[in-house]
């Protein structure tokens, strides 16, 4: 049997908020002790009072989240806020590791990531997951989902990356009461019943196919042997946008860029335009990919939403549910507006009476066969933990 709570406040003091979630949780939890709390807050917060405040209140066996863009529930949300899902589970089994220094080395954060799992060579829990969130502004999360595929094997992920608000300054994930950089977090979650994740994203690619000619990182130095810069500004002349080098957000948000994948695309938002011309991004670029420009249609991404909860409740194979995640880009939000609510509406007319907890990532994580796998943007990913 698995119980949940999922709990929200937008308590200005961080210390009166960490209560107010603790508090909350243990009330629906009738006073169990939450095997797990998962945690999304705004930069907002001084996060190692919150955390402390939450942790002390309701002494969770694992505390752990990140800082978010945006956080909502089922019937919360705010960008000034915080919000969390406690889970109590008799047939669900967690354990939590934090991987460091993923600048300096991807392949120790993740053995750090890989020794606290639990289930690898075990056969009593025939469905293994993780929930993965990460320091999206410390680069290189497509390569740590690759390592952590290659060690776990038969393992399927989920999660995003950490926000702040669209400063894209300093983004934290939580371990314990640690608010910690440069790291990602991985929680374990061993069920004997399937675990059902659901991803899309609705873009489509239009106009040429380009190869990546020079990059760095999420630095995108060159497309077909052309400055980055110069090919944005001649897509924009010909599609009769507007594109400020000074001001480049409100077309960036409507003219993201797609990876081509054997699934679908991939799907990169940039971000600024460098000194030399080049274009930093919001995830890695790899050098000679395959990329378009990528357009969406009026309602597209709230129908993607709709799919892919449908997708993740399908995967639970009759299984019911109990509580969901869900995750979306803060470049939807901003692109959406006001109009961002009507996707939060319709995930939980999808989930029916099932409550979810979420956030706006810079970045989205999918592991899972046939689904773009790996780190995306502007992408809906949704988790569905059964009962």
């Amino acid at each position: 049997m698995t119980q949940s709570a999922v709990v929200f406040t937008a308590m200005e003091s961080s210390q009166e908020a960490g209560n107010s979630l603790g508090n909350k949780i243990l009330e629906v939890l009738q006073g169990k002790t939450p095997h797990v709390v998962i945690l999304f807050a705004s930069s907002v917060y001084e996060y190692e009072s919150l955390l402390k405040a939450l942790n002390q209140t309701c002494k969770p066996d694992i505390l752990v989240g990140c800082s978010s863009a945006g956080e909502f529930t089922s019937f919360d949300f705010s960008t000034d806020s915080a919000c969390a899902v406690a889970i109590h589970s008799t047939d669900i089994q967690f354990s939590a590791g934090l991987g460091t220094g993923i600048k300096n080395s991807r392949t120790e954060a993740v053995e750090q990531l890989f020794s606290s799992l639990r289930g690898v060579g075990r056969f009593d829990f025939p469905y293994q997951s993780g929930l993965v969130l990460a320091d999206a502004l410390s680069g290189h999360t497509d390569e740590v989902i690759d390592l952590l595929t290659e060690r776990t094997g038969s393992y399927q992920f989920f999660g995003g990356g950490a926000g702040d608000d669209a400063k894209f300054e300093k983004t934290h994930v939580f371990f314990g009461e640690q608010a910690v950089t440069d790291a990602a977090i991985l929680l374990e979650i061993l069920s004997t019943k399937p675990v059902g994740i659901g991803v899309q994203h609705g873009w489509k690619p239009v106009g040429e196919k380009m190869r990546v000619t020079a990059s760095d990182g999420m630095q995108l130095i060159s497309l077909n042997g052309i400055p980055t810069v110069e090919v944005l500004s001649a897509y924009a002349d010909a599609s009769q946008q507007l594109f400020d080098t000074d001001n480049p957000m409100p077309f960036f948000l409507h003219n993201i860029l797609g990876l081509e994948m054997e699934d679908g695309y991939k799907l990169r938002v940039p971000l600024s335009v460098q000194p030399d011309g080049s274009i930093l991004f919001a995830s890695d670029i790899p050098l000679g990919a395959i990329i378009s420009f990528m357009t969406i249609e009026s309602q597209a991404a709230t129908q993607a939403a709709q799919e892919a909860t449908n997708m993740a409740l399908e995967k639970l194979n009759g299984s019911k549910p109990s509580v969901a995640f869900f995750f979306d880009c803060v470049a939807t939000r901003l692109r959406m507006g006001n109009h961002f609510e009507k996707e939060l509406a319709q995930v939980k007319k999808t989930l029916g009476d099932i409550s979810y907890v979420g956030c706006n990532t810079y970045g989205q994580i999918a592991r899972v066969d046939g689904q773009f796998s790996g780190f995306h943007n502007c992408t809906a990913v949704v988790c569905v933990i059964p009962e």
